[in-house]
């Protein structure tokens, strides 16, 4: 199957989900996570249409951004350093993995303003994922705002060999729980391939799909 038939089949996947969440499909943003695909599955998608890509790695986002012309919108949805903010900062619309002050204050370092960004939960406890104890998600959200930068929403993992539904459903919920403190909170970016649909019926606005777009990561 060709990148451009997968990405078909998963705008159907995505679009059936939201009809059965009695949702608006295009409420849901696809991003297309590139990690580690070589060249021609990434123009392949982009020559489909498809617009959000994603990286998790800082040299990979550089080297692909440049691979693609300026109508491609690139999100970063990995674990980020720090002192890496300042490569990352300029490529990309939306940072999918806001999980502490330091991170926020080297965030808002560089000319205008920072790119939005959700702040990752760690719900399940799993330290080596990253993210902020959900009874911190508030503090966080509002010390983001209060330096300057634009909160979109939540971001969430969820535990590898568990029913993911659940989580997202929590992070529904822990959402629905801090708007009243912090403000609106729109988007949920929570679903990869293995379980987009689950979390689109959940409340997900954002998935962030690899191998079910592109296929097997190549081995570079």
């Amino acid at each position: 199957m060709t990148v451009a038939e997968r990405l078909g089949e998963v705008r159907e996947r995505v679009a059936a989900a939201a009809v059965r969440a009695g949702r608006d499909p295009g409420e849901v943003t696809i991003v297309a996570v590139s990690k580690a695909q070589p060249d021609d599955r990434i123009l392949a998608a982009r020559a489909a249409g498809q617009v959000a890509f994603g990286e998790n790695r800082a040299d990979e986002l550089v080297d692909h951004a440049a691979l693609l012309d300026a109508g491609a919108r690139w999100h970063f949805v990995g674990r980020l350093q720090s002192n890496k903010a300042r490569v990352v900062r300029p490529q990309v619309v939306a940072l999918h993995a806001m999980d502490r002050r330091s991170l926020a204050e080297a965030w808002i370092k560089g000319p205008g303003s920072p790119p939005p960004v959700f702040v990752q939960v760690d719900l399940a406890g799993e330290a080596q994922k990253g993210g902020v104890a959900p009874t911190g998600a508030a503090e966080l959200v509002e010390y983001c705002r209060s330096i300057g930068i634009t909160v979109r929403g939540l971001m969430t993992l969820p535990p590898r060999d568990d029913d993911p539904r659940r989580w997202f459903e929590a992070l529904a919920a822990l959402r629905d729980g801090i708007e009243p403190r912090v403000g609106p909170l729109p988007d949920l970016s929570m679903g990869m391939s293995a379980d987009f649909e689950a979390a689109i019926e959940a409340g997900s606005t954002v998935v962030r799909l690899g191998t079910t777009i592109f296929g097997d990561r190549s081995q570079r």
